[in-house]
């Protein structure tokens, strides 16, 4: 280890003391999981590593710490496994720089030991970012608590495909909600004045939820102006509003050139135009998809070129490529100040977080508390309560507690493992299991010699699901089921065990009349499963060429349909689904976006009116197949929603419009929005804001929750812009009967857009703001005339 003194915050010095090989140990990763040490007999509580193995495996020291999720069974052990690590990684690396260790948070701490919320696409349809921030904040504890620098979260990708397996890990389909949320989770994770001792990763940039074909890593087919105003916007704001520190690359390519090679992307864009001056990571493997992937380079020094090049500063989750960056500048095919410009970047984030002992961090980190798992639980039950949204309801619903003879039915009635996402406690848990079982043999169809880790999504898993909920049980032994928290409000409920995940033709659904006929009220709950490994129909890696209910369950909601007996239909689900064939045998349509362990009481509490369901959602559901991209933004002339005039439809639908549009959710109140003409104007722009005065209304005799959402709608302009766009929103408990008067306001700038000639801006003419409850439910609206603006 190099021993000197340094003048504190002076990186650039430090960079012009370092050899190429400490410079290059700077750009990678190493997994962790390298260091563990695999003995013989039971399976430890905490695998053991071996710390003497970091000198061989990283003798000038290393950049980060990766799948650091795999270590310790508490977060004592989390803890004191990194510690060593840190130590072993400092006694070799120059001047003793330690490694950044990260880990994910997307929905809590990923980690046995951290508190798990609702996921990111439940959070969403809250509609309340202020919650993000709370949770955002106790899982920064968390890692502190455990020795991590750096959240790999939160995703800021926009999804408009429900094909695609990842949907729930976003905040869902538009670039406002996904900003403001993205926004209160860099808050909640850096601390209001960044000085939280953690940081955050905004991911993946850019396109990646618009890949084509819903595909994951596949090609997306985006138009520059598209990507900059709409699928960059929560970066943008990210960065301009909560100090992004981090960003990682997307897997997919952009008219032909790979995220992770892309300059104009990571340069010209993320730099140039989005102002973002931290560092760049790679997803994992994300550099060598660059030649075994997309062959657009044919060695290893060629890729890791090709991605330095662009503006990529780290490899992860190891050197693969970076290694060779040694060759490239020696042999004159990389100019060693590319190098120094990333160095200068990850060691700028090191000083930041306390890693380099002489080199004091700008901003004093503020005293780490430990995490506090009653705010946690607080937080979890509130997301929980708030992020169900109810689809459709004829009145059935609240139902009385034992006000009548209730038969519950469905695969998902009694499990706890479906409603939980990837990256959370439950999916980590089952990945060691899955690659057990996997290089054991114990998977059919998969030879253990060929396989490597990235395949891991794909393989079903026969046999397994019992094990994977056993798991989940043992991780979250308080969380109630569905059938378990209904039962908790009537102890009468039955239950009749039918229904599949997946085809099974010995399961005979014939019983389904007979359960049902002794029913006056059938509750069938159904979805599927969403994680890592096993068998999923949703999760990274795992696409679907149609989102519906797997195996057998629209067959079951059918045959109890044909009873004629009331229906309720309780839908578990990380992202929209087809569900024509459900809205029309149902009665009442309950959503559970993936709430993790609070979502049995969740449920039960809205099924007997404990919860008034206030959830919007974050998410169109398409009504067919074909309509997919469905979403509330489209352009004028394109999509389902044309104000202006009759354009061409799918000639076999008798609505282009989604089955349940953006922003869409019931409750058991009624609301109204009209504009308040008690102070004119109702509508104005001052000082840069559009400022919109509003009088909502419970007309109804149940106290209730609503969001209110404020859209707009540029009449004229030179590109074409979309039929709505989301200003902004705030969410409103209103006692029965009760009204309010309520300003919304939005910066002009929410309607910026790429005009003619590059510049970002607004021309002059008429804009019409809209107040609704959803995008398909406009109140009132007031058209206003606004000067022309230059960003």
């Amino acid at each position: 280890m190099t021993r000197s003194t340094l003048s504190p915050g002076k990186v650039p010095d430090l960079v012009s003391r370092l050899t190429l090989d400490q410079k290059i140990a700077q750009l990678t990763g190493f997994a962790v999981t390298d260091l563990i040490v695999r003995g013989e007999g039971p399976r430890p509580a905490s695998p053991d590593i071996d710390v003497s193995r970091v000198p061989s495996l990283r003798p000038h020291g290393a950049g980060h710490l990766s799948l650091s999720w795999f270590l310790g069974h508490d977060a004592a052990s989390l803890r004191s496994a990194l510690d060593r690590i840190q130590s072993a990684v400092r006694a070799v690396a120059p001047f003793g720089i330690g490694a950044l260790a990260h880990n994910e948070a997307v929905n809590g701490f990923l980690h046995v030991s951290g508190s798990q919320f609702p996921t990111a696409w439940a959070q969403a349809a809250t509609w309340d970012p202020a919650l993000v921030t709370r949770a955002a904040a106790v899982s920064a504890a968390h890692m502190r608590e455990t020795g991590i620098h750096l959240a790999f979260s939160p995703v800021m990708d926009l999804a408009r495909d429900p094909r695609w397996g990842r949907v729930h890990e976003t905040y869902g389909e538009d670039p406002e909600l996904a900003a403001q949320f993205s926004v209160a989770f860099v808050r909640g994770v850096q601390g209001p004045e960044g000085d939280s001792g953690l940081l955050a990763t905004g991911k993946h940039f850019a396109g990646y939820g618009a890949s084509e074909g819903g595909l994951n890593q596949a090609v997306t087919q985006l138009g520059r102006r598209a990507l900059i105003d709409e699928y960059a916007e929560p970066f943008r704001r990210a960065i301009t509003e909560a100090g992004l520190v981090a960003v990682m690359n997307s897997y997919n390519e952009l008219d032909g050139v790979p995220c992770a090679a892309d300059r104009w992307l990571l340069t010209d864009l993320l730099r140039g135009q989005l102002g973002f001056d931290g560092i760049v990571v790679s997803d994992y493997s994300a550099v060598d998809m660059l030649r075994t992937i997309y062959h657009t380079a044919s060695s290893e020094g060629q890729a890791a070129v090709q991605a330095i090049s662009a503006g990529l500063d780290v490899e992860l989750p190891g050197d693969v490529n970076f290694s060779h960056l040694a060759d490239e500048v020696t042999g004159g095919r990389l100019d060693e100040h590319v190098l120094d410009t990333a160095v200068t970047r990850v060691l700028t984030v090191k000083a930041r977080v306390g890693l380099i002992p002489g080199m004091a961090a700008p901003r004093a980190a503020s005293a780490a508390a430990p995490p506090d798992r009653a705010e946690a639980a607080e937080v979890r039950r509130a997301i929980a309560a708030r992020g169900l949204v109810l689809l459709a309801n004829d009145g059935t619903l609240p139902l009385a507690p034992r006000g009548g003879r209730i038969v519950v039915v469905g695969p998902a009635a009694d499990e706890l493992r479906i409603h939980f996402g990837a990256y959370t406690s439950v999916s980590n848990a089952e990945m060691p299991l899955g690659m057990t079982a996997v290089m054991t043999g114990q998977v059919p169809g998969v030879d253990p010699a060929t396989f490597v880790f990235t395949d891991i999504f794909q393989p079903r898993m026969p046999g397994f699901d019992e094990r994977f909920e056993a798991e989940a049980r043992r991780i979250h032994p308080e969380a109630p089921t569905v059938l378990d928290a209904l039962r908790g409000f009537d102890p009468t409920v039955e239950f009749v065990p039918l229904g599949r995940f997946e085809a099974d033709p010995e399961h005979a659904l014939d019983q389904a009349a007979v359960a049902a006929a002794v029913a006056d009220v059938v509750i069938a709950v159904v979805g599927e499963r969403t994680g890592w490994v096993g068998n999923n129909t949703a999760g990274e890696g795992q696409s679907t060429a149609s989102p519906g209910l797997p195996g057998e369950q629209d067959k079951l909601v059918a045959l109890l349909a044909a009873t004629g007996r009331p229906l309720v239909t309780v839908v578990v689900s990380g992202r929209p689904l087809l569900l024509g064939s459900v809205a029309r045998a149902s009665r009442a349509v309950l959503l559970a976006p993936l709430l993790g362990e609070e979502a049995g009481p969740a449920i039960a509490g809205a099924v007997f009116g404990a919860i008034n369901p206030s959830g919007k959602l974050p998410s169109a559901f398409p009504r067919h197949l074909g309509q997919i991209p469905t979403y509330h933004g489209h352009h004028f002339g394109s999509g389902y929603d044309h104000p202006t005039g009759t354009r061409h439809g799918y000639n076999d639908l008798d609505d282009d419009a989604p089955l349940y549009a953006f922003g869409h959710g019931l409750s058991y109140s009624s609301f109204d929005i009209a504009l308040d003409e008690s102070a004119e104007p109702a509508v104005e722009e001052i000082d840069g804001l559009l400022r919109a005065r509003l009088v909502v209304s419970n007309t109804s005799a149940v106290d209730g929750e609503t969001v209110v959402q404020l859209y707009a709608r540029d009449e004229a302009a030179t590109v074409v812009r979309p039929v709505r766009q989301l200003l902004g929103f705030t969410r409103l408990a209103l006692a029965a009967g009760e009204t309010r008067r309520v300003l919304l306001e939005a910066p002009v700038e929410r309607l910026f857009y790429t005009m003619a000639d590059g510049t970002r801006g607004l021309e002059p003419g008429d804009v019409t703001v809209l107040a609704a409850l959803s995008s398909d439910d406009i109140h009132c609206s007031r058209t206003v005339p606004l000067s022309a603006r230059r960003a």
